[in-house]
């Protein structure tokens, strides 16, 4: 009795299935850790430098970013706003509970220092404890 043996593709033999779930993973992995915040990149602030300064590893939830330009504004999700309105807005009953958690200020580094202060205390007033100074490390050639 002749047994009839059919020779199979190697497409055929490879499941796919597992191998299409497997790409999709990687894909939304690398979406969410390398997710980017626009309100960090959209103003051009120069951060001033720190010999200790490290990168985040996880993003807070609910975290505002903070911009002040060189001049002194104040900058909340792309929009210019006054010290008293961003006082107002940190004060809100979302700003300080479970909402938001965490402010990360992004100073220029040619601006005063009262700015930055200004902040921190607006934060204080809020009762919102976390909030960071952001830098970039400082450049391993020494002038």
């Amino acid at each position: 009795m002749a047994v009839n043996l059919h020779e199979k593709s190697a497409l055929e033999s490879i499941p796919m299935t597992p191998l299409i779930d497997v790409v999709f993973l990687l894909l939304i992995f690398f979406l969410v850790a390398t997710t980017l915040s626009e309100e960090e990149r959209q103003l051009s602030v120069q951060l001033p430098s720190a010999s200790e300064a490290v990168p985040l590893t996880s993003r807070p939830r609910g975290e505002l970013v903070i911009n002040i330009t060189a001049a002194g504004e104040y900058y909340l999700s792309g929009e210019k706003i006054g010290l008293r309105r961003l006082e107002e807005v940190l004060a809100m009953p979302s700003a300080g509970k479970s909402g938001r958690s965490a402010v990360l200020i992004r100073a220029d580094k040619r601006c005063l220092w009262d700015h930055v202060v200004a902040v921190m205390n607006a934060c204080n007033k809020a009762k919102i404890r976390d909030y960071r100074v952001t830098t970039l490390p400082a450049s391993t050639s020494k002038s």
